[in-house]
């Protein structure tokens, strides 16, 4: 591959996409959907404390919802589309390598999605800052909570990072496929499978993978559990008082069943809606929750991983007779209060480079596939393709 030659071909690209009228289009309506959805924002979070972080977290979301959706319709005929235009021809006979045309498609599809980008800055930055100016309507001990400082600087490369991926996509199944409506079809079918498959197979997994519950209680004192009566066989359910108390009774007074979340979250990891949250800098209120759309997804996602309470009980030691209350676990002095949602998601496992790495591995995968099927001279074109 060379660099001179990638150039010449990429410019040749650009040069051919802003001289169309539907460039200019789509970029306008790409800039009023963007800024309709920040407008939106401003309502919903009106009056909030964290009014900058949630307008700011919902135009970012809504940039990349367009640009999935935008993405594949300049890079999913990228090369099919040439070929049945005859244009693709002229250019395997001179210099140019098969590389070389596929990264100039590349980086060409690539450039034209960061201008959809800068596009929507205006709205972005608007937002962001607003996030450092308090409510007019703020009143004395009013919580205003300004956004993280490396948000959008952090926002914005995970946005052009999944633009990459989206283009790489579209480029390599345009290669890979004849038709170029069949690729672009293909190309939302897989991003579409990232988006919404990824939520699909999570809620099916959750269904499918389950675990029993018990809910116990101290039981009547006719009732006992003797120390050593337990069946070997149901160990890890049996509960048997501590010999340093006197006996006291638990009863099962009711099972049931729960997903095991903590089994199929990392099916989420490669959705790129999760991967921009989870990477993504979350700020908190003075209770520890987070106050934008990224932090809030990132709790969701990261609380996935922590598995479920198997045996819910209303002592929390049955053996030592002192009720637990509802808000916290008793350890004899006191009473703990549950993790908050801050400590839950510093305690869990970030998940963000393993879903780029599976969306890198897809692209990268079609990328050389397409380049095999692109490589001229061809030992075998499919049926119908134009070769001249």
């Amino acid at each position: 591959m060379s660099a001179s030659r990638i150039g010449v071909l990429v410019g040749l690209e650009l040069r051919q996409r802003v001289r169309r009228v539907g460039f200019y289009v789509l970029l306008g309506i790409f800039f009023v959907v963007v800024t309709a959805i920040t407008w939106l924002g401003s309502l919903v979070f009106s009056g909030s404390a964290s009014i900058g972080s949630g307008m700011f977290s919902l135009a970012v979301y809504g940039v990349l919802m367009m640009a999935v959706l935008v993405t594949p319709t300049f890079t999913g005929n990228a090369i099919n589309g040439d070929r049945d235009a005859a244009t693709l021809a002229p250019v395997q006979v001179t210099r140019a390598t098969t590389g070389d045309i596929l990264i100039a498609k590349l980086l060409a599809g690539w450039a034209t999605g960061l201008v959809y980008l800068v596009a929507a800055l205006p709205a972005l930055i608007f937002s962001l800052v607003k996030g450092y100016v308090p409510p007019a309507t703020a009143y004395d001990g009013f919580e205003f909570i300004e956004p993280h400082p490396w948000t959008l600087v952090v926002s914005l490369v995970v946005l052009a990072v999944e633009i990459g991926i989206v283009s790489a996509i579209g480029v390599g199944l345009s290669a890979v496929i004849a038709r170029p409506l069949f690729s672009v079809a293909a190309t939302y079918l897989t991003v579409m499978l990232l988006v919404i498959g990824t939520l699909i197979a999570f809620a099916l997994g959750s269904l499918a993978v389950r675990a029993t519950t018990s809910t116990l209680t101290e039981s009547p004192g006719e009732v006992y559990v003797e120390a050593g009566a337990c069946d070997a066989a149901d160990d890890d359910e049996c509960i048997v008082p501590r010999p340093d108390v006197s006996p006291q009774c638990v009863q099962v007074i009711g099972t049931g069943t729960a997903p095991r979340y903590d089994y199929v979250w990392w099916v989420l990891a490669a959705n790129p809606f999760v991967v921009l949250a989870d990477a993504t800098p979350t700020a908190y209120d003075s209770s520890g929750y987070p106050v934008d759309l990224f932090g809030q997804i990132k709790y969701g996602v990261r609380g996935a991983q922590h598995p479920p309470e198997l045996v819910q009980d209303d002592w929390n030691d049955p053996c030592d007779g002192e009720p637990a209350l509802e808000t916290g676990e008793y350890y004899g002095d006191g009473f703990e209060q549950p993790p908050t949602a801050q400590q839950q998601i510093e305690s869990s496992v970030p998940s963000w480079f393993v879903g780029l790495g599976v969306q890198a591995l897809l692209a990268v995968g079609l990328m050389l596939w397409g380049a095999a099927r692109t490589r001229t001279p061809a030992r075998r074109t499919p049926p119908g393709s134009r070769i001249a």
